[in-house]
């Protein structure tokens, strides 16, 4: 909210401080794996430029305790984000009656390891390759996540097949959407990090 006490910055930052961050487990998701559902896919919501009217208190405490950063290091999380969007597109493409192109989606974070520049290859109806990034939060769909260079310049030199499919609220009832680039045109991209180096 626009209007709020500056107190109330100082009294969350003591309270976070007592009680540490939220915990780095993945909790039980209330859906079945057992059997392939295909995700409902909605529409990604649009940037919102009224961060630019934060004050500084309020930054340094959303960087203090960044969620994106914690769902970041949870691996688990990510791991189990990658195999419902890898299963949910294979049911999809059964669905769609394209048993032929189910059998060759393949959860490329997995049998090639990290470094493509995105998660699942997976392909449309008609057969076009779908490259998808998956990025999964906890949270409710504004949580903001991180994108790597590598992620970064993949969408740009292939934007027609690259997405970034988006899944949030993952431990209670999990829900997507997808981000086609250019990227800015549906993101805010800040500079997170820097390499350092001496030479």
């Amino acid at each position: 909210m626009a209007n709020y006490q500056n107190a109330l910055i100082g009294g969350i930052d003591r309270y976070l401080g007592l009680k540490g961050e939220p915990t780095n487990t993945v909790e039980p998701v209330a859906f079945a794996m057992t059997e392939a559902n295909t995700l409902f896919v909605g529409p990604a919501p649009a940037p919102n430029s009224s961060a630019d009217h934060d004050p500084e208190p309020l930054r340094r405490l959303v960087r203090k305790y960044d969620a994106a950063a914690r769902d970041e290091r949870n691996r688990a999380l990510g791991l189990k984000g990658e195999e419902l969007v890898f299963e949910s597109e294979i049911a999809r493409l059964r669905d769609a009656g394209r048993n032929d192109l189910a059998e060759k989606v393949d959860w490329i974070s997995q049998s090639k390891g990290d470094g493509a520049g995105y998660d699942i290859l997976s392909f449309t109806e008609r057969g076009d390759e779908r490259l998808l990034e998956v990025k999964t939060t906890k949270g409710y769909e504004l949580t903001p996540f991180y994108l790597s260079a590598n992620e970064c310049a993949l969408s740009e030199e292939r934007p027609q097949h690259f997405r970034i499919f988006r899944l949030y609220d993952f431990a209670r009832e999990p829900k997507a959407f997808e981000i086609a680039p250019p990227l800015r045109s549906a993101l805010i991209l800040e500079t997170a990090n820097y390499h350092a180096s001496f030479s």
